[in-house]
């Protein structure tokens, strides 16, 4: 998929061009996806909020104003579907942030270990590494890792659609 630039794709699908539409979504689905996992949705949960937000991206397409925004847009909308889906399966429960402070940082649970050259025991060392890093992961605040699920999606998002998606202003 070549770089184009996010106003233009959006001109080109209020137009109709399917290949604008379908990068614009390319563009965005991990995102999508990064905000529904953020939010502990299952699989039918996330599939039927990734439905909504697109269907609302094409009913108001042609209202959005700032179309370089769109991003942040597509981030504000997945994350009120969100919402509104934990709400109506009853399961949203508010948890505060917790603190982390420097005594909270932890040396690297593991060394760098180069897999390639570590013989028949590499795959227990890549075991080893992702269960630790998961570990780690874990105990991240909850708006930690849902920045870092962010920060993986394929096509990382802008700061400016990251703090959308997080309701947290750039910087």
């Amino acid at each position: 998929m070549e770089l184009t630039a996010v106003s233009d794709l959006v001109h080109r699908a209020r137009e109709g061009d399917q290949q604008a539409w379908d990068h614009l979504v390319d563009r965005y689905l991990g995102m999508v996806h990064a905000i529904c996992r953020g939010h502990r949705l299952g699989a039918a949960d996330a599939a039927e909020v990734n439905q909504v937000v697109w269907l609302r991206l094409v009913e108001h397409l042609t209202r959005i104003r700032v179309p370089d925004a769109v991003g942040g847009w597509i981030a504000a909308t997945t994350r009120n579907e969100c919402l509104r889906v934990l709400r109506s399966s009853g399961r949203l429960e508010p948890s505060g942030e917790p603190d982390v402070r420097e005594a909270d940082v932890r040396e690297p649970v593991v060394d760098e270990v180069d897999v390639r050259d570590a013989g028949i025991d590499g795959h227990l060392l890549v075991y080893e590494r992702d269960r630790a890093v998961l570990a780690a992961f874990g105990r991240l605040g909850d708006r930690c890792q849902r920045l870092m699920r962010l920060l993986m999606a394929d096509l990382p998002p802008t700061d400016d659609e990251i703090a959308a998606a997080l309701g947290m202003p750039v910087g």
